[in-house]
């Protein structure tokens, strides 16, 4: 029996759902889900294996103008999943404007993979919007192969996945049948605090911060970790903090809460928040954080 296997590379602009479909995909929550723009900063790879297929989702931080350091990282992610995808997952949602951030839509388009263009959240729009926005989208990038969903409400996920596996190319498994992504147990703890910052404080506060962890062990009965969380501004660390210590109180619980969810044990969770005037370009801080391009 043949085996297919490939990377599934997903792009697209921040708040089109990117993220929200990949955890679906993979059947695993491996990305931030906030409603806030530009929560995704790394290149995550989500695994799904079959008898006979092995797809690799790989979510990418949405497109975006770079200010900082740190952001043209994350540029760079998105310029390594168009070069190196099987496939080209394209996200776009009823709400967004075919042409925004042209210069990568054309590199899309003359991408030498098959195509894949999902348009999101189409549970917000009448169905003659809905034709209306394949036909210009076809328009667009003519080569794609364009699919309505609605991430929210499992709207033709299957018709998704299904693309996916016609399209895949004939390969042996990447990885072992059990894995579910590439990343550590460190980066997806790091990960579920920073979710929790990015849902407990407002405006700036979260694009500010940055989480290392510190300790990590991994017992019978107790997982415990200590985490810091980064901020570039003392004012920024009094409100991480609260007052009387209790917003970062209120992240610990629900980080410690979910974290005990997904590994089945009590943990013992210390967060510390740190004042690093400029982490988000300097290369040394960057690389220690996992954004190792």
């Amino acid at each position: 029996m043949e085996h297919k296997a490939g990377f599934v590379n997903i792009i697209g602009n921040p708040n089109v759902g990117k993220s929200t479909l990949m955890n679906i995909l993979v059947g695993e929550k491996l990305s931030i889900i906030t409603s806030k723009a530009q929560t995704t900063r790394h290149r995550i790879q989500g695994i799904v294996s079959g008898e006979n297929f092995q797809v690799i989702y790989s979510d990418t931080p949405g497109i975006l103008n770079p200010h900082y350091k740190l952001q043209e990282k994350m540029l760079r992610y998105i310029d390594i999943a168009l070069e190196d995808a099987d496939i080209i997952l394209y996200i776009t949602d009823v709400k967004e404007k075919y042409d925004k951030n042209k210069r990568y839509l054309d590199r899309v388009s003359k991408a030498k993979v098959p195509l894949i263009l999902v348009i999101n959240k189409v549970d917000l729009v009448s169905e003659q919007e809905v034709e209306g926005l394949k036909e210009t989208w076809q328009q667009t990038l003519p080569h794609s192969t364009i699919i309505p969903a609605s991430a929210l409400k499992s709207y033709n996920l299957m018709a998704i996945f299904d693309k996916v596996l016609e399209l895949l190319p004939e390969n042996p498994p990447y990885y072992p049948q059990d894995a579910l992504t590439n990343k550590t147990e460190r980066f997806l703890v790091s990960e579920t605090i920073r979710e929790k910052v990015f849902m407990q404080y407002k405006k700036e506060v979260p694009y500010s911060t940055e989480v290392q962890i510190e300790e990590f062990k991994d017992e019978e009965n107790l997982l415990s970790i200590r985490a810091t969380i980064f901020v570039l501004r003392r004012s920024q660390k009094a409100i991480i903090i609260g007052a009387k210590g209790e917003a970062i109180k209120q992240v610990g619980i629900q980080a410690r809460k979910e974290l005990e969810e997904i590994y089945e044990k009590k943990v013992f969770l210390d967060l510390y928040v740190k004042v690093h005037k400029e982490w988000r370009d300097k290369e040394g801080f960057l690389r220690s954080s996992g954004y190792n391009i």
